[in-house]
């Protein structure tokens, strides 16, 4: 190694170093709190809602979302919202519409946050016809407290938790993150998914539809009065005590395993994988395709 590459390798070492002891005098002041080191400030406003609505409409960029039963009768909507950052809440045609007003400037977008943005809707009823929620990144969470005539729910990155019931469509779609619906009841469940696991439990409904890229599916008491449709390039589909009257399943890699409440007429199909289903020859249908995976379903009785 020549001297001139020493001397380099000998400055930058020692630039390290330093950097390491200025880096950890800092935290230590900060009582190793990250999130001092934030150069982004939010604060917490409150938008109030006097006018009727019967519809909701969130159109967001980076917020977590969640909706709460209001205390007092009343409806707000309280983000906790960078201060560059606002939102906008207010009632046109019978629709509650939320939404982010970004005013930065091009050199205002670079910056250091270990917070997120969150609103919270405060409802004064529990019954509503549309919901529309669309965001680029960020959790959804829809509570039991409330139902809705049909609901339509996309997002880039982030998770969805739903257990609101809905007389007609529900339809979530994420490119990355999990959705999870529990205890509840709908005509028709629409669940997609890019990457990651859709979870569905206690649900009564007419169909289910649900594709995905990669991620796992698992059905637990969930009945339809029509069919189960699923599709998957990359992960398992369970079922547990689940059943409707037509099945069908379709996985490029993954497995298919678990019971069913009825008997049905099977017609399987796996070009890697052995196959282990009950011999029975009345019901309804249920195709279980794969191209590398098992299938094994049981009927409980």
């Amino acid at each position: 190694m020549s001297r001139k590459s020493k001397i380099w390798l000998i400055t930058a070492t020692s630039l390290v170093v330093v950097g390491l002891i200025i880096f950890t005098a800092v935290m230590t002041a900060y009582n190793w709190d990250f999130t001092k080191l934030s150069t982004e400030k939010f604060e917490t406003n409150t938008y109030n809602i006097s006018q009727e609505f019967s519809n909701i409409s969130i159109n967001t960029d980076t917020s977590d979302v969640f909706f709460a039963v209001s205390s007092d009768g009343t409806c707000k909507v309280v983000c906790y919202e960078l201060v560059k950052i606002k939102h906008s809440a207010e009632v046109k045609d019978g629709t509650l519409n939320v939404s982010t007003i970004d005013n930065r400037k091009w050199y205002e977008h670079i910056g250091l946050s270990f917070h997120s943005s969150k609103i919270t809707v405060y409802l004064p009823k529990t019954e509503y016809n549309l919901l529309s929620v669309k965001e680029s990144t960020g959790d959804i969470e829809i509570p039991k407290d409330f139902k809705f005539k049909s609901t339509d729910i996309s997002l880039d990155t982030g998770d969805v938790d739903f257990s609101a019931s809905v007389e007609e469509l529900i339809k979530i779609r994420t490119s990355t993150g999990d959705i999870s619906v529990k205890n509840i009841s709908a005509d028709t469940l629409d669940l997609c998914v890019s990457t990651g696991t859709v979870s569905v439990s206690n649900v009564m409904c007419k169909n289910l539809l649900s594709s995905g890229s990669t991620g796992d599916i698992f059905l637990n008491n969930v009945s339809a009065t029509e069919k189960f449709s699923i599709e998957r390039s990359t992960g398992d589909v369970r079922f547990k005590g689940s059943d409707a009257s037509e099945i069908f399943v379709k996985t490029s890699t993954g497995d298919v395993i678990g019971s069913l409440l009825t008997e049905k007429v099977f017609v399987t199909e796996t070009s890697t994988g052995s196959i282990n289903v009950p011999k029975t020859t009345q019901g309804g249908k249920c195709e279980i395709i794969t191209s590398t995976g098992d299938i094994k379903i049981v009927i409980d009785k």
